[in-house]
């Protein structure tokens, strides 16, 4: 009988009804006991602001205008040195008053089997400075460099959030004024529980509204540094000299490396399988030819002279 009441009542307050006044009217709405429900005094409506619904379109609109918009960008550069580069973007960041998210240095391997450094960084910089820190970061670049900026419009989202906030918080004190007028113990366990929901509720829209506020206040910046060396040379007139010079080497190594492993398996497999397999034959032949020589020998003897 008593958890119908109770879900009745957190409906109530979630949607912020009138719950106050009929609270002083009808007690068993509450779900405290008849004590409770005399010694509890209804809080009595918040004064409306002055200007009445005007002021209140007036904020609103205050909150319509101000935009949260999320700025991502995506830099790919190509120059000498990837590691002093890396230090020189992580340094931007903190003139700029942001901070690094990540950084990462490690080798990587041509076609031609060569080693080079190559890094990628996260940086964080304010919004208004995003196109500053973009074009600082691109002068460093040998070639072209590669740009994607990704912005995202989340100010619904937002306005929703601050709503869902205030919609909370005001449930919230009016648990916590039920919960302190109520005297019998399981009516304070059961508001209590209530009350810790809401508060669960209100921390995590409270993180998604610093999420929110801190990723439109600060921009994302990902760079990554490629080296010079690993990157192919220009084309001029579909012919590259560097290109077929170096398809020659590697042709040159492929036949020495072809002739090398010949011998290996001659001198390992075919050899001694060659023999082990051709010394019987061998063998067999020359005593067969010995001895036909000696019957030869011997029917030439036996013959009248």
């Amino acid at each position: 009988m008593f958890k119908p009441i109770l879900i009745a009542l957190t409906i109530l307050v979630f949607v912020l009804t009138a719950c106050s006044p009929m609270a002083a009217q009808y007690p068993e709405l509450t779900g405290l006991s008849p004590e409770a429900s005399n010694d509890y005094d209804a809080p009595r409506e918040a004064p409306a602001p002055e200007g009445g619904q005007f002021a209140i379109a007036d904020e609103a609109a205050g909150i319509a205008e101000r935009r949260i918009v999320i700025k991502e960008a995506q830099l790919e550069i190509v120059v000498a040195d990837p590691p002093e580069t890396l230090d020189m973007i992580s340094q931007l960041a903190n003139e700029m008053g942001g901070y690094v998210v990540s950084a990462y240095l490690h080798q990587t391997r041509t076609a031609s089997g060569e080693e080079y450094p190559r890094a990628t960084i996260t940086i964080r910089v304010p919004s208004e400075r995003l196109d500053e820190a973009l074009s600082v970061i691109e002068d460093q670049s040998d070639r072209l460099p590669v740009r994607r900026v990704n912005s995202q419009d989340v100010t619904s989202e937002y306005t929703d959030l601050q709503s869902r906030l205030r919609n909370l918080e005001a449930a919230e004190d009016q648990l916590i004024r039920i919960m302190e007028s109520a005297s019998r113990t399981e009516d304070v366990l059961n508001v209590h529980r209530e009350l810790t929901n809401v508060r669960e509720q209100i921390e995590l829209i409270k993180g998604k509204i610093q999420y929110y506020d801190q990723s439109s206040q600060l921009s994302s910046i990902t760079v990554d540094i490629l080296p010079k060396e690993a990157i192919l040379p220009i084309t001029i007139a579909g012919w590259e000299p560097v290109g077929v010079a170096r398809d020659a080497l590697q042709a040159l190594v492929n036949v020495l490396q072809f002739l090398v492993d010949a011998l290996i398996w001659i001198g390992i497999v075919i050899l001694p399988v060659t023999v082990v397999v051709m010394l019987p034959i061998y063998l067999l032949v020359r005593l067969f030819l010995r001895k036909r020589s000696q019957r030869k020998a011997s029917s030439v003897t036996q013959s009248p002279s």
